[in-house]
This record gives C-alpha cells, structure tokens and sequence, in this order.
C-alpha cells in the first residue's frame, strides 16, 4: 500500500488478508492509496514475477448541511484605528460534495445595501468536510468604513451561511481612564458631600437664613417671634443644683435667643400685664406670637399650664403662620384626659430635647435646632445693636 508491506491488523483494524485478496471491514479516506500486487506464475518451467497494480480511490456521499461559519460567529465588532490597514478573516468549514464547488463571498452592506467586493471558489475534497480560511484586506480604515458591515457569506448546492463583521473606532485609553477617574471622582465628592450635608444640614440652613433668606418677620403684624409657655416647679421636690423649666424659661432662654441672636420672646410674668382675664391674655399672646415654644416636664402635663398648649394647639390651627415648638425639659408621660388634637400635635410636632445642665450655654446642638425652627430673622450682632442703642437721635 503505497510502497509499504500490508499487514494484517497492524496498519489498521478491520483489514484482513485472505490468500490473493485484501478485505476492507469498512474503507475510510485514508484506504485511498495505490495497491500494489506481487506473485509469481510458471509457464513451461519459466519462473515469471509478475505485478498486479490498483488505484483505490474511496468517496463518501455528498454532505447533507450548509457550510458553517466558524470565525466570526454572528456578528463581531472589531475596534479599529482610522488610517490602518486592517485583514478581516472569515473561517468555514464546508461538507465535502464530490462534483461541485463551494463559494464564499464579501460583502460591503451600507444602508441595508449590498456590494460585491470578493468572490473566490473552494473545493473541499475530504470526506469528513474541510475547513478553509479567506481574508479580506483593507489598506486604509476610512470613516465610512465605521458606518459599513462587512459579510462573510459561504455557500454550497445545499444552502448558505452568513459571518459579519462590524467596525467601531477604538477608544483613547488614556482619555477615557481620565474621563472614568473624573467621573468616579464626582460621583465619590457628591457621596461625600451629600454626608456631610446631611450631618450638617441645621448649620447650613441657619447659614443661609443669615445672609440670603427673606426677614419673614417683616409686615406680618406680630409684636413676638415666640410665646413661651412653662409649668412653675414644685420646689419641695426640685433639685436646687439644677435648673429647673422656670429658671430655663426665663433666665436661660431670653439670655440666649434675646440678647445673642435678638429674638424677642413673650415671658407670662414680664410681657402680659397683671389684672386682665388669664385665658383672654394667654390666646392674645399666642396671637402676636410667630412661635410658640412649649417647655415639656411632669408639671407641665398634669398641672394647669396643659391649657396653654390646647389654647395654641387651637390658635394655630386657626392661624397656619403660627408653629409650635416642643422643649423635651425632662421626660413626662402625657395623660390618657388630654383632647384628641392636643394627642396629635404632641406626635407631630417638632421635639428638642435638653439635656440637664448648669450651663446655660451647654447643648450646642440644641440651640441649633431650637433656632433652625424658630422665624426666619435677619440677626443683627452684639455690634450693631450696641451702635443702634447710642447712635444720637435726629429731631
């Protein structure tokens, strides 16, 4: 076989050797081969060497299926630089078909358009199908090439089979890692930013209020920016070493918002003339109040001062320009008795707590939120209100 000595079940299995004959259990492509036959013949007592040859040629019935496109699979997107030269590859791999030939086209398809650009022609002869790669060369990558795909078409006698090829501009890596940390940068300071505002967010807006926001005290005919509303302690059980709502009331909190911010405040006992009905009194100066600050303790909720927040609880209902302010002074539990609307606006409404101290300059953090919900007023300084006090009066 082509040469070499056959011999059984050693060049493969399934041969066997039968006296003059080689038996094939099964012919496989590689059985396609000259055979050559050696034997000797007498004829009147002469030796003659004689030999026999054999070309075997062994085929297959014609492939069944398409050719398939191995590379590129669907379409693929290539990135590219303009200007280069650039080869796209298309492999396939076609059945094997013993009286025909298989093609394989490119094409250029623009705007659902197709255009020819090359054509070439493969005989695949193996009996288990042959695979065949063909190039496509551009010499120079123009932007219309970016707008263009580029088909892989293969076809044989049994149907077709499509590959494609898209092109896009290949990014600058440097110009998008720069773009990329930019980007996370902003996303990184917003985040930040948004943390810090929001754990400061009363000092951004007290902030504000000083320098940008409208005086809304101006033209709204109040004489008060806030009504302060407290119990008197018992004094048998109060600790001396502390203060108690009456000392806060008023001591601490005109000394604050009065003389260092320049609220004014509406205290019972300094501001409401003696001698007039108590209830009258109460609700008109509620009335001429923006605000009304409530100090909440025990005293408070089981003694007769609950009248005042019900009496502002319902002025304000009446009058949305007034709000109300909850000082949480100590921990109460408020009565089951107290009317539904009272019930209501002691869950809704704003609650600042103060922590018990000898200072009345402690809790920074509550002056803060007590000023963030108390009128929106253009603060005048220490300065200015002791220039204003002995500027000389014009006649």
């Amino acid at each position: 076989m082509n040469g070499k000595r056959v011999k059984s079940q050693k060049t493969r299995p399934g041969l066997t050797l039968e006296h003059d004959m080689i038996s094939l259990q099964s012919a496989y492509n590689q059985d396609s081969a000259i055979y050559t036959c050696d034997y000797t013949l007498m004829d009147n007592n002469t030796r003659w060497n004689m030999r026999s040859i054999v070309k075997v040629n062994v085929t297959s019935k014609d492939s069944d299926n398409p050719p398939v496109v191995l590379d590129p699979v669907g379409e693929k997107n290539l990135e590219v630089d303009l200007g280069q030269t650039l080869e796209l590859k298309c492999q396939v791999k076609f059945g094997f078909q013993s009286n025909a030939s298989s093609l394989l086209w490119w094409y250029r398809q623009t705007n659902q358009k197709n255009e020819l650009v090359q054509e070439k022609r493969f005989f695949p002869n193996k009996l288990g199908g042959e695979t065949f790669i063909d190039n496509f060369r551009l010499e120079e990558v123009t932007e219309q090439d970016l707008y263009t795909i580029f088909v892989c078409l293969a076809q044989n006698s049994i149907g077709k089979s499509v590959g494609k090829f898209k092109l896009k501009r290949r990014r600058n890596t440097v110009l998008y890692l720069l773009t990329l940390c930019c980007a996370i940068t902003t996303l990184l300071g917003l985040f930040v930013g948004s943390i810090l505002a929001y754990q400061h967010w009363i000092e951004i807006v007290l902030l504000y209020r000083n320098y940008l926001a409208k005086d809304e005290t101006v033209g709204d005919n109040k004489e008060f920016d806030a009504f302060v509303s407290y119990a008197k302690p018992d004094f048998l059980e109060s600790d001396q070493t502390l203060l108690n709502e009456e000392q806060f009331a008023v001591e601490v909190l005109p000394q604050i918002l009065e003389n260092r911010y320049g609220y004014k405040l509406c205290l019972t006992e300094r501001d409401i003339l003696p001698g007039g009905a108590y209830t009258d009194d109460i609700v008109n100066a509620i009335r001429r109040s923006r605000r009304t600050v409530v100090i909440l303790s025990p005293n408070y909720v089981n003694g007769p001062a609950m009248f005042e927040l019900e009496a502002a609880v319902k002025t304000a209902l009446e009058d949305t320009t007034i709000k109300l302010i909850l000082i949480e002074f100590q921990f109460c539990q408020e009565p089951e008795s107290l009317p539904r609307k009272v019930k209501k606006a002691l869950k809704i409404l704003p609650r600042i707590t103060w922590k018990m101290s000898t200072s009345p300059t402690a809790n920074k953090h509550f002056w803060k939120k007590l000023r963030f919900h108390m009128p929106v007023k253009r603060i005048k300084t220490a300065e200015e209100r002791s220039r204003q006090t002995f500027l000389p009066s014009v006649a």
